[in-house]
């Protein structure tokens, strides 16, 4: 069994000795969008630090999202006593040393890459609609980590994303990929759970139907969306032509 903090790369099977990658440590910070840094500064520079509006700033940006809950992975590295929320993890570790741990690498323009901010927009569609749906459900599933679920759901295809397989070689199920870093992270139970969920199909699983849940709903909009531009293009064209013929 692979230590669910280290990577034997199957893809050098070609050398005499397979590397292995620290997860924990060897793997880079994940950016976060300049803006989301910025507003996290301003909320830290006032009067009085508003933890609700920081938690909310932070849980708008998948990368600042992650370093938190990495630098929490990192402090407090036995389970009992970690905090798991976000407006937990600032709390316990202190807002400038979150506004620290966002700022280690942000998405400039050199880097820019319309994917990436594709992937974030993308993760926090699907994280609200995953609140929403918890929200209605009768058991006990809390929205909070429904949310983090949908927002963290694509973590194992963040080394592609990022450009880090270049780099650093992994395995090409992203599955696995998310639940070894889920693990050597340290994130909260409930995103290990999800993808130990994806790890066991066919079962299915609470998370894993409240993310198919978001990502429906979220196809149905587009689908609305892209009726009403159509239906709109066809009334504006009814109506050029109106005006050239009179």
């Amino acid at each position: 069994m692979l230590n669910k903090k280290v990577f034997e790369i199957g893809a050098w099977r070609n050398t005499s000795q397979q590397p292995q990658i620290d997860l924990a440590r060897d793997l880079p910070d994940v950016p976060v969008m300049p803006e989301t840094l910025l507003l996290m500064e301003l909320s830290a520079h006032g009067r009085s630090i508003d933890l609700h509006e920081i938690t909310q700033i932070v849980l708008g940006d998948l990368g600042a999202t992650i370093q938190i809950l990495r630098l929490a992975g990192h402090e407090y590295p036995v389970a009992e006593g970690r905090p798991n929320r976000i407006e937990d993890c600032i709390s316990a570790l202190g807002v400038q040393a979150c506004i620290d741990a966002a700022s280690r690498r942000t998405l400039n323009r050199a880097m820019d890459k319309l994917s990436i901010r594709k992937a974030w927009s993308h993760a926090g569609e699907i994280a609200g609609n995953c609140k929403r749906i918890a929200e209605t459900m009768a058991r006990n599933v809390g929205p909070d980590e429904a949310y983090l679920n949908g927002l963290l759901h694509s973590l194992g295809s963040l080394p592609a994303i990022l450009g880090w397989e270049p780099m650093y070689p992994v395995l090409k199920d992203p599955d696995l990929v998310g639940l070894r870093l889920a693990q050597a992270w340290s994130l909260p139970l409930c995103v290990v759970e999800y993808f130990r969920e994806l790890r066991d199909l066919p079962s299915s699983g609470r998370w894993i139907g409240i993310v198919h849940g978001a990502h429906e709903e979220l196809n149905l909009y587009s689908r609305e969306c892209s009726s009403n531009e159509r239906r709109s293009s066809r009334v504006s064209a009814r109506g050029r032509l109106a005006s050239v013929s009179s």
